[in-house]
């Protein structure tokens, strides 16, 4: 099936669509993860973006993509982590309605914050099929338009905004990135792709959810089963457009032992002093474990988010 890949010009009108209603968010470095690994480690902090992730660039994008009469019904979606909250966000910055469908075991936290965006939360049960069907009679009944948190034209093309904000300052060797459904990995992609083709990006994920890995291989996708990872933001399935996109821009995927990404965790937490979600945390997971040949090289590093359930803290670290 052929699917409609973002362009240059695409990726340059999100930019510009979204640039005062996200942050660009700060590069920080480590001198003790530069020496430890003999390379330049550059740290984008998307844990510092809006509603917590980097996904407010693509949610932002797609609802200021939308025309007046296609925005006038609201959005919706369905998500239980931070596109619920970025969609929320989104909307309430246009004043339209946003209908999120999530799971009747959410985590509080993230419930609380799509109610402080505005955002109008239909429960169901914590189930994929549960989620769909409930959307599907969601948008029925309010006449919304879906904005899907990664298989998507415009969160793809919004996504890829994080990557062009690192090329404006640094050129990189490589970026890592890491992968759930895929949005954030291909828009950084088709970023290095237009703006500096010699840059080479690399996906991580859990090894308990390594699904895109063994679809990039296969060259189809297959879908997750039963992931287990305490990176709660890379459980879903890659998207359609996404995985065109990886297959033709991505260099490789690795993946990445649980211990790995506590460690990751807890050396960001002492050594920057940020906070970052288990997901954020992959990508230096990948570093520790040397999956990918930094020496001497110029990597940046995609830290995706910091939306974190403190109650939950001691599992993580």
């Amino acid at each position: 099936m052929a699917v409609n890949i973002p362009q240059k010009k695409d990726l340059l009108n999100a930019a510009g669509r979204i640039a005062n209603k996200i942050h660009n968010t700060p590069i920080l470095t480590s001198e003790y993860l530069n020496k430890r690994f003999n390379t330049q480690l550059f740290f984008k902090c998307e844990n510092f973006q809006k509603a917590g992730a980097f996904k407010s660039r693509g949610a932002v994008n797609a609802v200021f993509s939308l025309t007046s009469v296609e925005a006038s019904k609201g959005v919706a979606t369905h998500s239980s982590g931070n596109h619920a909250q970025a969609l929320a966000r989104a909307a309430r910055l246009r004043n339209i309605p946003a209908y999120i469908v999530m799971p009747e075991n959410a985590p509080q936290v993230k419930v609380a914050a799509v109610k402080a965006y505005g955002g109008i939360i239909t429960f169901c049960k914590p189930m994929l099929k549960a989620r769909e069907q409930t959307l599907r009679e969601v948008l029925s009944e309010t006449g919304a338009i879906e904005i899907h948190p990664y298989d998507n034209f415009q969160v793809v093309s919004g996504q890829a905004t994080a990557a062009m904000e690192i090329f404006n300052k640094i050129s990189p060797d490589l970026i890592l990135v890491p992968v759930g459904g895929g949005g954030l990995l291909s828009g950084t992609a088709l970023a290095a792709h237009y703006f500096l083709s010699r840059t080479e990006v690399i996906a991580c994920e859990p090894k308990e959810a390594d699904d895109a890995r063994r679809s990039f291989l296969a060259g189809r996708i297959i879908p997750s089963v039963n992931p287990d990872t305490i990176a709660d933001g890379l459980l879903t399935s890659l998207g359609v457009l996404p995985f065109e996109i990886i297959k033709k821009y991505v260099k490789d995927i690795v993946t990445v032992e649980e211990e790995s990404i506590k460690a990751a965790m807890r050396i960001i937490y002492e050594r920057m002093k940020i906070v970052v979600e288990p997901s954020a945390a992959v990508p230096l997971a990948a570093v520790l474990e040397e999956k990918v040949d930094l020496k001497g090289k110029k990597a940046a590093v995609i830290l995706s988010g910091g939306n974190i359930d403190l109650d939950k803290i001691n599992q993580y670290i």
